[in-house]
């Protein structure tokens, strides 16, 4: 008897855990966020300055996030997903789980920079570049129109990449898209044939570059920025924007979509449209030196 009252009771609060969870406060919002904490954190907590909302935050990298939601379901407490890139989103629509965005958020971007489906938009972008020091390489003479060039073996030991980070990745797979797996798979051997420097992230190929450990690296465009901010004019780096085209010239997007199973919609709405806001857009441009993704707002920066 004893048992079967500690089970009841045991039931019951379980149940009323469940429906506070169930309900949360409609002054609140859940965001899981593909961007780091350091770049975002700002403008979570501008947003909740300007509407008393109170923003709750789950930080990782994007894939890791993406897969969770994947794994949640339905059941997600996320009212919105940040993602780093479009391949997150993708595959978080691709499973049904972001609803369609309205019209008037949609237009404010480009249609290039928003999901076909409508299922999420872009908010800022990050430029693939060449980072090169500028002690001993002049950018018109020395450095290729693409990335193709990079292949020459006259750059083995004077290269810097970072393979394992995310941007790096979403580069390879706009390769794969516009070049095909056979002259990616071409690229990628010709650029280990030439002994690259081996970094965790851009940051690190940014400073070694300066340094003159090695003369050139594959960045995107705002670490530099980061570096002549602390360092001033004289840091020895700048950056390259490959003349070419191709998607050794690519743009990436960083973007938000609302979870279909938001408990708070309204709330989810409100931040999508912050972020597209300019003040919003002007944090992206100033402080974190992404390019915005809406009209009408400075750029410091090229």
């Amino acid at each position: 008897m004893r048992i079967l009252s500690v089970y009841l009771v045991l039931t019951v609060v379980a149940s009323a855990l469940l429906s506070a969870c169930a309900q949360r406060p409609l002054d609140t919002l859940v965001v899981y966020s593909g961007r780091k904490e350091n770049l975002v954190q700002p403008i979570m907590d501008q947003f909740s300055a300007a509407t008393g909302i109170d923003v709750m935050v789950k930080y990782g990298k994007t894939a890791e996030i993406a897969a969770m939601l994947l794994e949640e379901g339905d059941n997600s407490p996320a009212d919105v997903f940040w993602a780093q890139d479009p391949a997150g989103l993708g595959a978080v629509a691709a499973a049904g789980m972001l609803a369609q965005l309205p019209e008037e958020l949609l237009e404010r971007v480009d249609s290039q920079f928003r999901a076909s489906s409508d299922e999420w938009v872009g908010i800022s972008g990050r430029a693939r570049v060449i980072v090169y020091n500028t002690e001993s390489i002049n950018p018109e003479q020395d450095l290729p129109l693409d990335l193709w060039g990079f292949t020459d073996p006259k750059w083995t030991g004077r290269l810097g990449w970072a393979p394992t980070n995310g941007s790096f990745q979403a580069m390879v797979t706009a390769l794969r898209s516009v070049w095909g797996e056979r002259k990616t798979r071409e690229w990628l051997l010709a650029i280990m044939a030439n002994d690259p420097g081996v970094y965790p992230k851009n940051t690190p190929i940014v400073a070694a570059v300066a340094s003159g450990e090695i003369e050139a690296g594959f960045v995107n465009h705002y670490y530099l920025h980061r570096f002549i901010a602390a360092e001033g004019e004289g840091f020895t780096a700048r950056n390259f924007f490959l003349p070419g085209g191709g998607p050794g010239s690519l743009l990436m997007t960083a973007g938000v979509g609302r979870l279909r199973s938001a408990q708070n919609v309204e709330n989810a709405l409100k931040f999508i449209e912050f972020l597209l806001s300019p003040v919003a857009q002007q944090y992206f441009a100033g402080q974190t030196y992404e390019y915005p993704l809406v009209e009408g707002v400075n750029i410091h920066r090229e």
